[in-house]
């Protein structure tokens, strides 16, 4: 049976949740539909997701549609949990974009839907809550071809909205022969041209419809309600005809991609993974990630809305395995994708001190966040082991609640939090270089280690390169320079981590293996990696200190709507919060300022907003780019490594001694 892996993404209180309860009752897996605000709903299984009604890990669901079996991901809407939203693109078929026909598009609805046609990702639009008060069609729509893409195919028209009875009224194929010719025939010159001379048929043009929405050319827009189940139908017969089943094949080489990590009753880590291609079976081992290997003890896949125990797996599925200890999300096995460690959306801009309320709890509070970011790649912890204090990445204050309340269910760590601060990076100015020689002074290593330091372009992360002839010493050696070098850019000259520049070995050298006649190896006459690992960290920091370091805060791109008369209230505010606005424009009767606003001021903009403008203000804020920081003190964060930065610091610490 054809499998599709389909995806539900929205925008906060769209309706993702209540949309995947009714896709689940009309598809006969559920009995009785479940309510967000009660709690009860079949994919918000956290006991933090039903107190808060909203959804924070994504969870995997199945149903039957006609001959497919459709492989359900619901997804996060909350803008601070991107992150689980972030892996599960990579393993989806097709989409399914909510959108409310209340509020309409939101700053996070458009954030999803540019990275769906990056990605090129077949997606629909579902307009839910028709039945509401204030629901719209034609300027929603408007709206929708403005904000979104003008690629959208309106499917049908609303009944009754706004009202209890409001319903679907699907266009017929007469009705919808003219817009989709339109959109349709500026992508196929053959169908442009049947048009022209009147040979286009509604089976022709259906098909046409389909292949362009597979290729994310087009976007179906449905309209409905979850509650009421208005549209749903049209919907699912959408998920049927336009979107396509997963491709692959169960006789080729076995790949897969592990997009979520939990853990089973015995903690023991259970690996949600989609097979791209061949057949995984019980007791097979199979490679992953960095190296690591493990043994499959069981494997689970999704039927009928639960999941049951099988033999084996095949291309196209997702399964949850059981038996891989290492394994961590984003890791691959076999020949799969690459996309699964690329990053779509922003990272992750601010940073906060966990603090036990228990000083005794420090150990377990550590154990705790690490198994936690096992299960986020995008948020990263930082032990300072000289304060005893671990801070973690975060995207937001309410990720900020939602950590601490988990902290309290499933580990029993009573926890608060420092206030939150921005994460800084930085960048080299210019070139800069340092050598420290073997068996020259004040160098206590037995190790010749030259680097260079030289920017490179915005976004293009750390290269490693060498200078000097690869057999020049052993590439354990090589390897020990390269791991180290990027390790110690985890914290430049003012504690935050370089990035965009290239790193270049000049000058190496080393002792080769001493021993004496019938004796054991002499450590104290020959070269290990402990040596490079030692050394690298001083040099490195010698380069970047010459070459300068520019510390970069993060910008996001805003746009403020607001009626035109509290503009002279906004505009002091925006420039005491270091706003740049670069646009000013007209959305009917209601200004809109676009422009760039330091992350850090973002929060504070967005709690004064309403006041400043009656409450009739809307803002949109998404991370945008790095800028150096030019206005105020340098910010700085404190160190957790040995301080290369002070080398008798550094050389008591690491050597026990301060000089050579």
């Amino acid at each position: 049976m054809p499998t599709l892996n389909l995806g539900i993404l929205a925008h906060v209180d769209a309706g993702k949740t209540s949309l995947t309860e009714r896709l689940l009752h009309s598809a006969g897996v559920i009995d009785e539909i479940g309510s967000v605000d009660a709690g009860s709903t079949r994919t918000d299984s956290l006991a933090l997701e039903r107190q808060r009604g909203i959804t924070i890990k994504s969870a995997v669901v199945s149903f039957p549609v006609g001959d497919r079996t459709v492989n359900l991901i619901d997804t996060p809407g909350h803008p601070d949990f991107i992150a689980e939203v972030e892996r599960v693109l990579g393993v989806l078929d097709g989409a399914v974009l909510v959108v409310s026909a209340v509020e309409g598009v939101q700053a996070q609805t458009r954030v999803l839907m540019r990275t769906l046609r990056r990605l090129r990702i077949p997606t629909l639009v579902f307009v839910n809550k028709i039945d509401r008060g204030g629901a719209q069609y034609g300027p929603l729509l408007e709206r929708l071809a403005a904000r979104l893409t003008p690629a959208l195919v309106p499917m049908g028209e609303i009944g009754a909205a706004g009202t209890r009875d409001a319903h679907f009224l699907p266009f017929t194929a007469r009705r919808l022969r003219t817009p989709l010719l339109d959109l349709l025939a500026g992508h196929d010159d053959a169908l442009l041209s049947a048009y022209v001379e009147g040979r286009v048929s509604d089976e022709r043009l259906r098909d046409c419809l389909a292949r362009r929405t597979g290729q994310a050319l087009v976007h179906p827009v449905y309209f409905g309600s979850a509650i009421t189940g208005a549209g749903v139908a049209e919907l699912m017969a959408g998920v049927e005809e336009l979107l396509p089943a997963a491709r692959g094949t169960a006789d080729g080489p076995v790949a897969g991609t592990v997009f979520k990590v939990e853990r089973g009753p015995a903690g023991e880590k259970i690996a949600y993974a989609r097979m791209f291609s061949g057949t995984l079976r019980t007791r097979d081992r199979v490679a992953h990630g960095d190296g690591a290997e493990g043994r499959i003890t069981g494997i689970s896949v999704f039927e009928h809305g639960s999941a049951v125990r099988v033999p084996c797996v095949a291309a196209g599925r997702i399964a949850m395995l059981r038996g891989l200890g290492d394994i961590r999300i984003g890791d691959s096995f076999g020949q799969s994708p690459a996309s699964g460690a690329e990053h779509h959306f922003a990272p992750p801009t601010l940073e906060t001190v966990v603090v036990p309320r228990r000083p005794g709890d420090r150990a377990a509070l550590h154990i705790a966040l690490t198994q936690l970011a096992e299960q986020d790649p995008l948020i990263t912890l930082r032990r300072d082991e000289l304060r005893r204090e671990t801070s973690v990445s975060l995207y937001g204050e309410v990720q900020k609640q939602v950590v601490q309340a988990t902290l309290a269910d499933e580990f029993g760590l009573d926890v608060t939090f420092r206030e939150s601060t921005t994460i800084c990076v930085e960048r080299p100015v210019a070139g800069g270089t340092a050598v420290e020689f073997n068996g020259r002074e004040p160098n206590p290593f037995l190790a010749t280690v030259g680097l260079r330091v030289d920017p490179a372009p915005a976004g293009s992360g750390v290269r490693f390169r060498l200078g000097v002839e690869l057999g020049s010493m052993p590439y354990a050696f090589f390897k020990a320079v390269e791991d180290t070098v990027r390790e110690t850019l985890r914290q430049g000259v003012h504690g935050w981590q370089v990035t965009d520049c290239t790193v270049t070995m000049t000058h190496s050298g080393y002792s080769p293996r001493q021993s004496h006649a019938h004796q054991r190896f002499d450590k104290s006459m020959s070269s290990t990696g402990a040596d490079f690992r030692g050394l690298t960290p001083l040099v490195l920091m010698s380069a970047l200190r010459r070459a300068g370091s520019r510390v970069h805060e993060p910008m996001h791109r805003f746009s403020l709507e607001a009626p035109p008369d509290t503009l002279p209230a906004v505009l002091p505010v925006l420039a005491r919060l270091r706003a740049v606005p670069e646009s000013t424009g007209t959305h009917g009767a209601t200004s809109v300022l676009r422009g760039r606003v330091p992350a850090a001021s973002v929060h504070e903009l967005e709690s004064l907003l309403p006041g400043l403008t009656r409450g009739e203000g809307e803002l949109e804020a998404a991370f945008d780019h790095y800028a150096p920081v030019t206005r105020g003190t340098v910010p700085t964060r404190p160190r957790t490594d040995h301080n290369p930065l002070d080398r008798k610091e550094y050389l008591l610490k690491v050597t026990r001694r301060a000089g050579g």
